[in-house]
């Protein structure tokens, strides 16, 4: 038996969550390997599924969760063995398939990475999603010229989890990071000390305007906001620059015009962390162990438990949740 967070829905469409122990029958018999859950962690999708919002579940009953790290209990996979310790994001992973939400959790085999060397289930999971999101919008980045020396890097929605990472993650890598937040005054404290050589309010960069460029700024941006923002900074960028969109926490809609791709080589690289092949989630998840200054995620994290994802994940969807909120099981 195994504790689990479901979420139920009932005839009238509405979603309810309970707390309750379950056994292995329930996590169904697909999937090569069963992890025993030690961490995993609260992200967007996360408070959209919890308050059933974004129609990211279709089939109830439902163990969300999204990512976890933890040890194989048992496995029918030659790649793995009961003992080792795992890191699972993406995959649908909580919304087609249970995840992270329980003591225990019936993966594929190839959803899985190792738990890279110099890093342990707890580090893995403050990091998690953001933080492999992180590394994938840099290296994306880096694969279209981005270098120190580029200039300096602006980095959006900054407070939260993947803007958290992406400051400390940069700074590491030597980067000069501006950090745009609505919350300077309770979070510019906490942005310098993750890295951040430059505040931005949001309101400086929130409205659209008229004209399709202005003067060229910024050598690079991690994108977690879309919308009207990702418009302006389009516009800012430098010639030959890049920006890797990783969310959408300021619309869907993006008013942008073609003049910074025609007059200055702008680029606007779309970063997935769901489907990324099983060798590019190896190196990139090595290359976090090896280069994030691991001292920085106690800044970054605040432990939380099943029974405070109900608050939590009403509050991450409201733009409230700083840094990364660490699941404990």
């Amino acid at each position: 038996m195994f504790k689990a967070l479901i979420l139920n829905k009932d005839a009238d469409g509405q979603i309810s969550a309970s707390i309750t122990e379950k056994d292995d029958s329930f996590l169904g018999d697909e999937g090569e390997v069963i992890v025993d859950i030690q961490f995993s962690g609260l992200n967007y999708k996360d408070g959209l599924c919890l308050n059933g919002k974004g129609g990211l579940i279709r089939s109830y009953p439902r163990i969300p969760g999204v990512e976890f790290s933890g040890i194989v209990a048992h496995s029918q996979s030659p790649h793995y063995q009961p003992g080792d310790k795992v890191i699972a994001t993406g995959w649908r992973i909580g919304e087609v398939w249970h995840g992270g939400y329980a003591a225990r959790a019936r993966v594929k085999a190839d959803w899985l990475v190792p738990l890279p060397a110099g890093m342990d289930c707890r580090q893995a999971m403050i990091l998690g999603t953001p933080g492999i999101t992180a590394m994938f919008a840099l290296e994306a980045l880096e694969a279209h010229g981005l270098n120190p020396q580029s200039g300096e890097m602006l980095v959006t929605g900054a407070a939260g989890g993947v803007g958290s990472v992406a400051v400390a993650l940069l700074a590491a890598c030597g980067y000069q990071v501006a950090a745009v937040t609505g919350r300077i005054d309770e979070a510019g404290s906490y942005l310098e000390g993750l890295g951040a050589t430059r505040l931005i309010p949001r309101t400086e960069l929130a409205q659209t305007i008229s004209r399709p460029l202005e003067s060229e700024q910024w050598a690079g941006c991690i994108d977690n906001v879309g919308g009207d923002m990702l418009g302006r900074v389009l516009g800012q960028m430098a010639y030959g620059a890049s920006v890797a969109a990783v969310g959408n926490a300021g619309g869907l809609a993006v008013p942008a015009n073609i003049i910074p791709f025609l007059l200055r080589g702008v680029n606007l690289l779309g970063i997935d962390s769901v489907m990324q092949p099983f060798e590019r989630r190896l190196s990139s998840w090595q290359r976090l162990a090896d280069q994030f200054p691991m001292e920085k995620l106690e800044i970054i994290v605040t432990e939380i438990n099943l029974e405070s994802l109900a608050q939590y994940g009403k509050a991450i969807l409201k733009g409230q949740i700083q840094g990364r909120c660490l699941v404990c099981l």
